[in-house]
């Protein structure tokens, strides 16, 4: 896949009908054993299919199982992002976060990942308040964007499958952040990588579902 080509397709309502059809055959590359890729459990609750990582730039298919959790947690990201809906309906909270040292509802985390993939979350000395800035929600042929530092939570209908086409671009001062209990301690979290079979059965699935709703 070519970061420059997708980015051009998904900015442009048009041409985003042909995202469907690319990705359906960079799944079924996978699936046949083609492509040497692994899907990852991420921790915010869906399967992650890493397909180009090129520098600062990223591709990754994310897929939404049923039962999953319904929503994450609040966080935002060091990168730029730009997803695109291929099935299902995905929906984001952008949340208001301002600093506090009376009644805070959480304290701000710092999100360490390292390429084994274990991410170490530790708290920092920031106390905040956070409200609900706006809701909305994408389907299928939606493209919606985050900028970097935007704090929001991602939710999706529970029992709905779903997912999407993410195109990512890290800057190089963003930090990765969450809120947590103002009491945490620091905690880690190693994302699970799949086997073969498993992964297998996640491309090939998320495919048959994007032709089922082409």
């Amino acid at each position: 896949m070519d970061f420059a080509v997708l980015e051009r397709l998904a900015g442009r309502t048009a041409a985003a009908a042909a995202l469907p059809g690319l990705v359906i055959r960079e799944l079924e590359e996978i699936a046949s054993g083609a492509r040497s890729l692994s899907a990852v459990v991420h921790p915010l609750g869906f399967y992650c299919l890493p397909v180009l990582r090129e520098g600062e730039l990223g591709v990754c298919v994310h897929v939404f199982e049923p039962g999953g959790p319904p929503e994450s947690l609040v966080h935002c990201h060091s990168w730029e992002l730009t997803s695109s809906v291929l099935y299902g309906r995905i929906g984001n909270t952008r949340i208001r976060v301002s600093d506090t040292l009376e009644r805070p509802t959480h304290r701000l985390f710092v999100v360490e990942s390292d390429r084994s993939g274990v991410d170490r979350v530790r708290p920092t000395s920031r106390l905040v308040h956070s409200e609900v800035e706006s809701r909305h929600t994408s389907a299928r042929g939606d493209t919606y964007t985050l900028a970097a530092g935007t704090f929001h939570t991602t939710v999706v209908p529970e029992g709905v499958p779903a997912a999407t086409l993410v195109l990512a671009r890290s800057l190089p001062d963003g930090r990765d952040l969450m809120l947590g209990p103002v009491h945490a301690p620091a905690w880690r979290t190693v994302r699970r990588t799949c086997d073969p079979d498993r992964t297998t059965r996640i491309a090939r699935t998320c495919a048959r579902r994007i032709r089922e709703r082409g």
